[in-house]
């Protein structure tokens, strides 16, 4: 957040980030924006606070329908070196014998070599809880978590809400079935 001259601050939409997976990258979001403004006022009052980095995420409401994402896409996963596996699922937001259950659609990026979490993207509609799964992920990510490891979070569960197996948890045990399909090491 210092730039070269003696007591200015830079954050937000005017500089390179620091991205946890990436390294540099420009990222104008607001969330972003805000926790360097943050750090950069803290800092301009002779504090040592630090950026920790930010992993893109984001989500947009489209009429009905919610889409978000967190870390990486397996084409920049692929770019920035790593050997990817991406898997696709499609499990409901809670249980199917209460009412009202919806798909979300829930893509898993992740390091076929060591099986950590780089990413995912996930749709679903309105009541779907969207904003609350791709907060989980980008924890997980912030964690550096294995996408195995999801799994083995201990997330709440009522029939109107969800499953006892979180629609990201079964996503992830997907990603984790086909990983060991195809034989890579983790």
């Amino acid at each position: 957040m210092r730039t070269n001259l003696d007591a200015v601050w830079a954050a937000g939409d005017c500089v390179i980030t620091h991205h946890r997976l990436l390294g540099r990258t420009y990222l104008p979001l607001g969330t972003t924006a805000h926790k360097q403004g943050r750090v950069a006022g803290e800092n301009a009052l002779g504090r040592s606070a630090r950026y920790a980095g930010s992993l893109g995420t984001q989500v947009v409401k489209v009429f009905d329908l919610v889409a978000a994402r967190t870390g990486l896409r397996d084409r920049d996963a692929a770019e920035a070196g790593h050997v990817t596996l991406t898997t696709q699922s499609t499990p409901d937001d809670h249980k199917r014998y209460y009412p009202g259950a919806q798909p979300i659609s829930v893509r898993v990026t992740g390091d076929a070599t060591t099986g950590r979490l780089l990413g995912a993207q996930l749709v679903g509609g309105l009541t779907t809880q969207t904003t609350k799964r791709v907060d989980t992920l980008a924890t997980a990510l912030f964690h550096e978590m294995s996408v195995e490891a999801v799994s083995e979070l201990d997330l709440s569960y009522t029939p109107p809400l969800g499953s006892p197996w979180d629609a990201i948890q079964m996503a992830t045990q997907d990603w984790v079935r086909r990983h060991r399909s195809t034989g890579a090491s983790a």
